[in-house]
């Protein structure tokens, strides 16, 4: 047996971890606020709307969203995540315009005929308005007055 250590050199340390470097949340994938969207070292990737940068050069998402990459014109890459309210309202949006077109374009005939007809059978003078509403109206108000009326016989009973 050796009194004294070896003086070489180790042959362990280099069992380190991997870093897990890379993008975790992929352009359109659906994020909550605070994930993380991309693990980098260096700024590959740039913050954008609703993105912030760590210390580290991580990038997270701020609101809840849908992420999307994009590129700008020096090449550099942009990560941005759009909130979930205005890719909603744009979704219900083109559904109803498609259908609006759609239904649009055939009643307008129709109802240019609806019109026409009657215009032609209301040429009624107002004063004949005036009495039919007023007719109505107090045909209204009797039937209330005999319903009062019974009820209070029954109640006396």
């Amino acid at each position: 047996m050796a009194h004294k250590k070896g003086v070489g050199s180790s042959k362990n340390g280099r069992e380190s971890h991997a870093q897990r470097l890379g993008v975790k949340i992929w352009g359109g994938q659906q994020i909550t606020a605070g994930n993380i969207i991309v693990r980098q070292r260096g700024t590959k990737h740039n913050p954008g709307l609703g993105v912030a940068k760590g210390k580290d050069d991580t990038l997270y998402a701020l609101i809840d969203g849908i992420v999307c990459f994009r590129k700008t014109r020096n090449n550099k890459s942009i990560v941005s995540v759009l909130p979930l309210s205005a890719i909603k309202t744009e979704k219900k949006e083109e559904p109803k315009k498609a259908e609006e077109k759609v239904v649009a374009e055939e009643p307008k005939a129709e109802v240019k005929e609806a019109k026409a007809a009657p215009k032609k059978a209301t040429a009624k003078p107002a004063a004949e308005k005036k009495a039919t509403a007023a007719k109505k109206t107090t045909a209204a108000k009797k039937p209330a007055a005999k319903k009062t009326t019974a009820k209070k016989e029954t109640k006396a009973e």
